[in-house]
């Protein structure tokens, strides 16, 4: 993300406390929702998922809530250091993730609707990522730059990969209690959703990638993955990959998406 930014403007290449801030701030931010998780969710892990660590004692919530604290004091250090004015992106952030864990005061109404479900929760990607290139160009004293849009968008879609992968299992690995997008919609409605958020991903992505003259790269390496991502969906359907290496695929996915937008073109020559 600060790359992205610094790319997109023209700037000079960002420095290290940009960075630090920004992968600090961000992995924290990940580290909450974990957390934030396992309060929204204790009653259904108690009940159906007994196995995990806080239904069998090994981690208590209380132990949960001061880390949750001690991650936003590190987060607000961070901040600090770089600019005070990115307190208010990351408020922002926290504002979401504080609605995400109250589910944004309608819990039934939207476990009813599980498309919509999906997409609030998604929100809080681009979030996150906006904070990220917030801390290139707000200490630097600019805007956020024009074009932005398309690599949040990738950020937004790509989240979706990211949470359906998780969520796509073969029937002798489903759970009594356990909401997975292959119970909800059916193994080839599950994929197909997950196809269709690559590729809306890779989009959005190659349009951001057009934006910083990085367009053709992006677009092979993502092509590529998409091909690894078709082949292991097949043998998902006919029952030959476990719903663990679809996870891993997103994850493949990810990582070339975040690589070939940021840090590959800021590096070469």
């Amino acid at each position: 993300a600060v790359s992205f930014s610094s790319l997109l403007r023209g700037a000079p290449d960002p420095d290290w406390r940009m960075f630090l801030t920004a992968f600090g701030v961000c992995l924290l931010m990940f580290l909450q929702l974990r957390i934030a998780d396992e309060f929204k969710d204790a009653e259904e892990d108690a009940r159906w998922r007994p196995y995990r660590p806080v239904p069998r004692g090994l981690v208590k919530l209380s132990e949960l809530r001061i880390l949750f604290i001690l991650a936003a004091i590190a987060q607000t250090a961070l901040v600090l250091m770089l600019d005070l004015r990115l307190m208010i992106v990351l408020g922002i952030a926290w504002s979401y993730l504080a609605l995400m864990s109250v589910e944004f005061f309608c819990r039934d109404w939207l476990k009813k609707r599980p498309v919509i479900y999906l997409v609030t929760h998604m929100g809080i990607m681009p979030l996150v990522d906006f904070f990220g290139t917030a801390c290139e160009w707000l200490p630097r004293g600019s805007a956020a730059p024009a074009g932005l849009g398309w690599f949040l968008a990738a950020s937004f879609f790509n989240g979706i990969v990211i949470e359906l992968g998780r969520k796509l299992r073969q029937p002798a690995d489903e759970e009594d209690g356990v909401e997975t997008y292959s119970r909800l919609w059916g193994k080839p409605g599950g994929a197909g959703v997950w196809i269709f958020s690559l590729v809306a991903t890779g989009v959005c992505a190659v349009m951001a990638a057009r934006m910083i003259g990085f367009m053709w790269p992006v677009t092979i390496v993502l092509a590529l993955v998409l091909l690894i991502a078709l082949v292991s969906i097949r043998s998902f359907l006919n029952g030959s990959l476990s719903g663990k290496k679809i996870e891993m695929v997103a994850a493949l996915w990810t990582l070339a998406l975040y690589l070939m937008l940021g840090l590959v073109p800021l590096f070469l020559p």
